[in-house]
């Protein structure tokens, strides 16, 4: 099921045509991707507490429709594929019914040191809820 997240476009973030930079879509899909985990108990803290962190490994954006300042855009985050050290996300963004931007990654699971393992068998249960 997908985790629905809500955003504003700020001033500070328009290119001089007065759209949406690229780079911030990257930000908000960031803080959608961090908010659906957060709404299935994983906190990026608790994560580094129990010796790992999440990167992304891969990246696939897709600009389609400018955003503009003052836009309200809602951001749909799904996991589409689970694997023991790593998982595929797939974004939408919105701006009321008009699909603005789309963003897949490939995020994996390292311990401290950046070397691969495998997400903890509860954190892997709640990320079966995305």
């Amino acid at each position: 099921m997908a985790h629905t997240t809500t955003l504003k476009v700020r001033f500070y973030e328009l290119d001089p045509y007065s759209h949406v930079n690229h780079t911030a879509y990257f930000g908000y899909f960031e803080t959608a991707r961090i908010e659906a985990l957060e709404s299935v108990g994983l906190a990026m803290d608790q994560m580094s507490a129990v010796g790992i962190h999440v990167v992304v490994v891969e990246a696939d954006a897709r600009f389609l429709v400018p955003a503009v300042g003052g836009d309200t855009l809602r951001i749909e985050t799904a996991v589409k594929e689970r694997r023991r050290a790593s998982s595929m996300w797939q974004q939408r963004m919105f701006r009321d019914d008009t699909l603005i931007a789309t963003l897949e990654i490939r995020a994996a699971v390292t311990d401290l040191d950046g070397r691969p393992t495998r997400f903890p068998t509860e954190f892997a249960e709640a990320l079966a809820a995305l």
